[in-house]
């Protein structure tokens, strides 16, 4: 009886070029992230850059330095993201169900326009949005901030949430229309469940966007200090190590809730599956 023939195995450069790619890559991502996390537990004076001893003081008394300075900070960057968030994802998706659903004169430079912010350098949008307000006369403050972030952030929520939009099935909603809905109840018992994910989606993004943003903000903000800005400011002097303790605290909270949505998504499909 013939013997199978062997497969001789290739060792190819590609076999372990991506492995030692994906590595690097992930090394090189997370190097920051953990440097911020340990550094939280330095036991430091005024600069944080030098290791001087495992400590949780740093954890426990958070609002202590600069009498609260960088919890304000925090509290600012966390208002202007949940105002401009809601007004943005508000307004983006009544602009993204109207682009899709309906045809008007304009729509197409709209939708061109639309994208202008995401293409432009934030400087260019900075500076020019700093020149608006200083020859309307509004003076720089939170509300020019909440203005800015919302001008921007309502590019990303229309796509976002356009792109769900334009991938539902006219079926379901005529199916409620069939069923006596008026358009008022098919769109708030079908339409808009339908684009939930989409509009969380958006919803996310826009305050990771605005609650990230620092040359917009440094443009705009005048005296108000947000948590981007309190970090470039403290970097010439050493950040603190509060600073990264609230930075870490906010990635840890990210993990967590990714953590979470990825275990309620499998449990649903496993509800589905049976």
């Amino acid at each position: 009886m013939p013997s199978k023939p062997t497969r001789t195995r290739r060792l190819g450069f590609g076999r372990w070029l991506l492995p030692v790619y994906v590595t690097i890559a992930f090394v090189f991502l997370l190097i920051p992230i953990v440097y911020t996390i340990v550094f939280s537990f330095n036991d430091s004076i005024k600069s944080n850059i030098a290791w001087r001893g495992f400590t949780l003081d740093k954890w426990a008394n958070v609002c202590v330095v600069e009498n609260g300075a960088v919890c304000e900070a925090f509290g600012n960057s966390i208002l202007i993201g949940v105002i401009s968030t809601l007004v943005a994802t508000t307004l983006g998706t009544m602009i993204a169900i109207a682009l899709v659903r309906y045809r008007f004169r304009g729509s197409g430079a709209i939708s061109l326009l639309l994208f202008l912010p995401m293409a432009t350098p934030e400087v260019v949008l900075g500076a020019g949005l700093a020149a608006q307000f200083l020859a309307v006369g509004v003076p720089k403050d939170m509300l020019t901030i909440i203005l800015a972030h919302v001008m921007f952030c309502i590019s990303f929520v229309v796509v976002t949430v356009k792109a769900r939009v334009a991938s539902l099935d006219p079926a379901l909603e005529e199916a409620g229309r069939d069923l006596y809905g008026s358009p008022v109840q098919v769109f708030w018992r079908v339409t808009f469940p339908l684009l939930m994910p989409g509009i969380l989606a958006a919803a996310l993004l826009s305050f990771a966007l605005s609650f990230d943003d620092f040359i917009i903000t440094n443009f705009n903000s005048g005296s108000v200090t947000t948590f981007p800005k309190y970090i470039y400011i403290s970097a010439t002097r050493g950040i603190p190590a509060e600073a990264n303790v609230i930075a870490s605290a906010v990635f840890l909270l990210a993990l967590v809730a990714v953590v979470v949505a990825q275990l309620g998504h499998a449990a649903r499909e496993k509800r589905l599956a049976r």
